[in-house]
């Protein structure tokens, strides 16, 4: 892979006027055919298997007339301070607005208030239930109007009105979030890099990359059922490892040229090497989120597959968009004025990075930071023993949105449990008497806990399935309507035994309980599957049996913390201030799936970056403590800041209204904090401390059998000594001969000098291009590679390639300002 990576980069490189046309053209189609889709996002969930879906599917072939599965809206009203609204000129304007309701356009019924009993105990409180003929997706541009007009004109009467039901429009989200989480990212890269080309390269091609896959998926809602959160999420994870992905390959290319290549090699070699682990980690990222269709719910399948989508679009940018784009920038990347005295320094080889001095302090003191790493990720997962889960509902809407208004509302006049109705259907086709088991039913149920109101049966045209309106007295979410669906259920066996009827439970509240349970049962299951994946996938990139134990064991610490921390602040309340949290309530359903999903995607890229940078050092003739350091020196820099990357753009969703998009935010953003710097870079280093070499021990029958992806491109680095040392010798620029003369040393300086200042040639610099010999960790000789073919091309050294002749004076006088590698 390695070396397909490597004629993949420079090929690129080569063509990239090409591969940029055709990434416009990619971008221009995606959006034209995003522009002109009439498809929708859906709400839906279909759950196979659960008795709720059941029931379903009874009630849309029973029930035709009640539009089973068609949109619904609760308009709610409110009388004014000291006002009732049974009074004649409240009670006229509410009917004149229940009549503008009933004209709205794919309408089926509307209630009347005053008629059907739909007014509190108060008399302050009312509402109408609007049925609607299509699906929620379905509903129309004019039946919106009409709710936002009925709404305007109550408010303007005195009332207050809102809007409840998945037939309402949410407004508008801010763009905040993802603005602030660029921001961020522009920083560390800015930091990181010391310089605005190679800063701004991965947020460019991110922002093309995660345009691609927004536009596409929004154009596959014309074709296939996409969920509504599915675009936020892959917003949120395309973004985060598209310039995670650029980092570490732009990283690389600026590397490879101060190891003494030019542009167009050092493209090759970065994309052989950084290339590598990055599909390696993309597709560790794709086939977890993938996985999630295994479940069998459609929502988080698509989900799933939508994000899946938008890492595998990162990934091909960062592997042919990239590479394209460094080719018109040449020698500029290496440009660095914006780095701080300091890094200057540590450019020069002069003192250690804080990666360094970290590195070395851990391995000193393996076992007290060991024990503090793991202790205090233990002690955050401990809270993660009470986690409750539920699919949100509008109680978890933004506080003033005008869902979040109808649900208030309608708790303060008819109880908590009014917002989550449940349907219990008596399936009587089997049953001698459908009327005597109905009313057995509606018998067992009155005598139920927790029920505050059991409304009468109705029954369909053939008079053998039964309707029974159910209202608890608890919230939706709450434990004890989760037990009263569990008890009426348990009724079920008794009931049949007696009159041949079944009794189920169905509606949204019903539904969310099932999906709760269904998702709670997936749990351990699809862990198991995740942490298999990692053992093998480990076992094959570090070639040891130790390392994937302690990076999965890893990988559950930072899951189970997380977990544990979201469980404190969203269901205890914990700092809830300081998040803007005005309510606790469970967790979101699918949001421990998801950061199974997601976590174990970003361990792998973390653990792939930085230990096989270890491995390659320990390879190499060093010390397993040695290398644990050297690893750091390379990489530890651009690991912080991909997590500092990734972090800003997660952490950036806590700025959203609505507590379901905090809470990924919040998870995403503390899973990454915790497995970054707590597990990868504390405990990985000081767990390779303690096992010495045999943390990268394998048995040798296991070596033989199993096959050598070579991320870290040795396979190539062999390949293209090889082929230097079949050709004939190429010319050597001046300086070579006395690098030959040290041909053992390792102290020669890195072999390409730049412009006056130390900096990377634009357009009206000259560089003169000097090259003594570099050499491998092995001892072996690297030269310029691609001199003997090439002449000077565009965007490469300035003038250079073609330059075999500097001046000494010139060599000698710009040398001592060549960066070095840390």
């Amino acid at each position: 892979m390695a070396t397909f990576l490597y004629r993949l980069g420079r090929m690129t490189f080569r063509r990239r006027r090409l591969v940029l046309m055709l990434w416009i053209a990619v971008l221009a189609a995606v959006a034209g055919g995003a522009m002109s889709s009439t498809g929708k996002t859906t709400e839906g969930l279909t759950l196979p298997g659960t008795q709720s879906q059941k029931a379903i599917d009874l009630l849309q072939k029973e029930f035709p007339q009640a539009s089973a599965d068609g949109a619904d809206a609760r308009v709610v009203f409110e009388a004014p301070s000291g006002q009732r609204l049974t009074s004649g000129a409240n009670r006229s304007r509410i009917e004149s607005l229940v009549a503008k309701l009933e004209k709205s356009p794919q309408v089926s019924s509307v209630t009347d208030p005053f008629a059907d009993g739909q007014v509190s105990k108060s008399g302050t409180i009312a509402y109408t239930q609007v049925t609607y003929k299509v699906a929620q997706a379905d509903v129309g541009d004019a039946a919106h109007k009409v709710q936002a007009e009925v709404v305007d004109q109550g408010e303007k009467a005195g009332l207050k009105v809102s809007l409840g039901g998945n037939a309402v429009e949410d407004a508008a989200q801010s763009k905040l979030a993802e603005l602030l989480g660029l921001a961020v990212a522009a920083v560390a890269l800015v930091i990181t890099f010391g310089s605005l080309i190679a800063a701004g390269l991965p947020l460019l091609t991110a922002i093309l990359g995660v345009a691609t896959a927004v536009l596409s998926i929004t154009l596959a809602t014309q074709f296939v059922d996409v969920g509504s959160n599915d675009t936020t999420l892959a917003l949120m994870l395309g973004l985060a490892v598209a310039i995670d992905y650029a980092l570490f390959i732009v990283s690389r290319h600026r590397h490879e040229i101060r190891d003494g290549h030019d542009p167009e090699e050092a493209c090759g070699r970065a994309l052989g090497t950084a290339g590598s682990a990055v599909v390696f980690a993309g597709l560790t990222v794709i086939v977890a989120l993938s996985g999630l269709s295994v479940i069998g719910i459609q929502s988080l399948t698509s989900m799933g597959l939508a994000s899946a989508f938008a890492v595998a679009v990162a990934v091909v940018i960062a592997l042919t968009l990239l590479p394209a784009v460094l080719g018109f920038t040449g020698l500029r990347i290496m440009k660095n004025r914006l780095l701080t005295r300091r890094m200057k320094a540590l450019e020069r080889g002069e003192g250690d990075a804080m990666g360094v001095r970290w590195a070395t302090f851990v391995t000193r003191n393996p076992v007290k930071v060991l024990a503090v790493s793991v202790v205090g990720l233990a002690l955050l997962a401990l809270p993660a023993m009470s986690l409750r889960l539920a699919l949100p509902d509008d109680s978890m809407k933004p506080p003033h949105s005008t869902q979040r208004v109808a649900y208030d509302t309608l708790s303060k006049g008819f109880g908590p449990g009014f917002n989550g109705p449940l349907i219990v259907v008596v399936d009587a086709r089997d049953s001698a008497d459908p009327k005597t088991a109905a009313a057995q039913a509606g018998t067992v149920l009155g005598k139920l806990d927790d029920i505050a109101t059991v409304r009468p049966a109705a029954f369909n045209q053939g008079g053998d399935v039964a309707l029974i309106g159910v209202v608890p007295e608890s919230a939706p979410t709450s434990q004890a309507t989760k037990d009263l669906v569990t008890d009426i259920r348990d009724r079920s066996a008794a009931l049949h035994k007696d009159t041949g009827a079944d009794l189920m439970v169905t509606g949204l509240t019903a539904v969310n309980i099932d999906v709760s349970a269904k998702l709670s049962q997936a749990l351990i299951p699809y862990l198991a599957i995740v942490v298999g994946l990692a053992m093998i996938l480990l076992l094959l990139v570090f070639r040891s049996i130790l390392i994937p134990i302690k990076a999965t064991l890893g990988f559950l610490l930072s899951v189970f913390a997380t977990l544990g921390l979201l469980v404190a602040v969203f269901q205890w309340g914990w700092f809830k201030g300081l998040f803007g949290i005005d309510q606790t309530g469970p967790l979101i359903s699918m949001l421990p799936i998801l950061l199974i999903g997601v976590v174990f995607g970003l361990a792998m890229d973390y653990e792939v970056f930085l230990v096989s940078r270890m491995r390659e050092e320990h390879v190499h003739g060093a010390a397993p403590t040695k290398a644990v350091v050297e690893g750091f020196r390379h990489s530890a820099r651009v690991v912080t800041a991909a997590a500092i990357i990734m972090i800003s753009v997660f952490a950036g969703f806590l700025l959203d209204d609505a507590a379901l998009i905090k809470s990924i935010g919040l998870g995403l953003a503390s899973a990454v904090f915790f497995d970054a710097f707590v597990v990868r870079m504390t405990i990985v280093p000081a767990v390779l401390a303690l096992l010495g070499r045999r943390a990268w021990a394998l048995p040798k029958w296991l070596d033989r059998v199993m096959p050598d992806v070579d991320v870290e491109g040795e396979k190539l680095r062999r390949a293209l000594a090889a082929e230097r040392t079949s050709t004939a010798p190429e010319p050597v620029l001046v300086g070579v001969a006395a690098g030959r003369a040290n041909e053992q040393s390792h102290t020669a300086p890195p072999s390409v000098t730049l412009n006056g200042s130390g900096h990377g040639s634009d357009d009206s610099d000259t560089a003169a291009v000097t090259s003594t010999i570099p050499r491998h960790h092995r001892g072996r000789i690297r030269v310029l590679s691609g001199i003997k073919k090439r002449g000077p091309r565009s965007g490469d050294i300035a003038n250079g390639a073609g330059t075999t002749e500097p001046k000494a004076s010139i060599v000698g006088k710009l040398r001592n300002k060549l960066p070095r590698k840390n």
